[in-house]
C-alpha cells in the first residue's frame, strides 16, 4: 500500500498486498541470507531501556505531534528529522498520534517505511488535525476501523456540541497481532483543551463506547487528554471502578516520574502533571512506562513528551466487564467497530 491514509471500511485483499516485482526471488534470497548470517545477533535485541523484549511485548506510544508549521521557531522542517530520531529510538510497535495533519503524517510515514497508518482528519477527509495511529506493519494486521466525533452525534464528521473551540475524535483500530495471534482493540484520541465540562462529556462517552463493544478482547487507549491524570475528573471517569488502568501506575518500573509531558517547547517541567496517558483493559501485563525526554540542541520533536509502554496481553487480573461474550462488530454499514 503505498497510500497509508484509509477512509473507507475496506481493507487491501492478500493478492493486493502481493509484491509483484520480478526480482521478488533474488531479493527473498539475499534477504535469507542476511537474516542467517545476522540471526543469533537480532534474537539478542534489546528494547531502548535496555530489557529484552519478548515476542508477545507489545510497546506503545502516544505522542501528540504538534501540528504542523512552516514558520519558526520549532518549524516542521527544523523538528522533522527529530521526529523520526525519538520514534526510531523508542521503537513502538504501535503508536497513537494527536495533532497531525495529512502532509506531516505523510512525511513521518516516508521517513519510517516500517510503519503503515489508519486516520481521517477531524473535519472529514485529509482536512483538520487526525488522530493517526501507525503500527508496525510486518506484524500487524488490521482487522477493522472506525472514527467517531466526541459530541453529541459522534457518527457526524466533524461534530462540535460540547463548547470546546475545535471538534474532537476517536480512531480505533482492531488488530491482529500475526507473532502471538491474538487479537485486540486500540483506540486514540485527543480531548478538548479548552472545555473541561468537554473533557468530562468525552469520557463518559468513550467509556460508553468501550463497553458496547461487549468483547473479552483486550483494549489500550491512547491519547492527549489535556487533563491531569489522578485528579482531573475526565481521568476518574475513565479509570473508576478499574474499568480502565493506567498504565504508568501499573507499570512495574517507570522512567520521569514527576515530569510533566508538556514542555510547551521551552523546558522540562516537574510538576508531576501527565496530561498524556495509555489507558488498558483487560489482561496486561505492564512491564515498564517511560516519559521521553529527547531533544537535540535545544530542539524538542514536539511541545509534548511522547509516553512509551511495553506491555504483554494476558498475565494480569481482567478488568470488569471482560467476562462478556465477543460480540464484536466487523465493520459493515457506518463504519462501525
Amino acid at each position: 500500500m503505498k497510500h497509508r491514509h484509509f477512509c473507507n471500511s475496506e481493507f487491501p485483499s492478500p493478492t493486493q498486498r502481493m509484491n509483484r516485482n520480478p526480482s521478488l526471488p533474488l531479493v527473498a534470497c539475499l534477504f535469507l541470507s542476511v537474516a542467517l548470517l545476522c540471526g543469533p545477533r537480532l534474537a539478542n535485541a534489546q528494547t531502548p531501556s535496555g530489557e529484552k523484549a519478548s515476542p508477545a511485548t507489545l510497546t506503545v506510544m502516544t505522542y501528540n505531534l504538534k501540528f504542523a508549521s512552516p514558520n519558526p521557531p520549532n518549524a516542521w522542517p527544523a523538528r522533522r528529522p527529530l521526529m523520526r530520531e525519538v520514534i526510531r529510538q523508542a521503537a513502538p510497535d504501535l503508536l497513537g498520534t494527536q495533532e497531525g495533519l495529512y502532509e506531516q503524517l505523510k512525511d513521518i510515514a516516508a521517513d519510517l517505511p516500517e510503519y503503515d497508518w489508519i486516520g481521517l482528519g477531524r473535519e472529514g477527509g485529509s482536512r483538520g488535525e487526525f488522530m493517526a495511529v501507525f503500527y508496525r506493519k510486518s506484524r500487524f494486521e488490521p482487522q477493522a476501523f472506525e472514527h467517531f466525533w466526541l459530541s453529541d452525534t459522534p457518527e457526524v464528521i466533524g461534530s462540535n456540541t460540547w463548547g470546546g473551540k475545535w471538534p474532537r475524535m476517536v480512531t480505533g483500530v482492531k488488530f491482529l497481532d500475526r507473532q502471538t495471534q491474538q487479537e485486540f482493540f486500540l483506540w486514540n484520541t485527543h480531548f478538548a483543551n479548552d472545555s473541561q465540562a468537554a473533557r468530562e462529556k468525552s469520557a463518559k462517552l468513550v467509556r460508553e463506547r468501550v463497553a458496547a463493544l461487549d468483547t473479552r478482547l483486550s483494549l489500550i487507549l491512547t491519547g492527549d487528554f489535556n487533563a491531569a491524570a489522578g485528579t482531573n475528573q475526565a481521568y476518574k471517569i475513565l479509570t473508576s471502578d478499574g474499568f480502565l488502568s493506567d498504565t504508568w501506575m501499573t507499570a512495574k518500573a517507570r522512567k520521569g516520574e514527576g515530569l510533566n509531558t508538556s514542555n510547551g517547547f521551552k523546558a522540562i517541567r516537574r510538576n508531576g502533571v501527565r496530561i498524556d496517558w495509555i489507558l488498558a483493559r483487560g489482561a496486561f501485563t505492564v512491564d515498564s512506562a517511560e516519559i521521553v525526554t529527547f531533544s537535540r540542541d535545544s530542539q524538542f520533536p514536539s511541545d509534548h513528551f511522547p509516553v512509551v509502554t511495553r506491555l504483554r496481553i494476558g498475565g494480569a487480573k481482567v478488568t470488569a466487564g471482560d467476562e462478556a461474550t465477543d460480540g464484536q462488530r466487523r465493520i459493515t454499514n457506518g463504519g462501525r467497530l
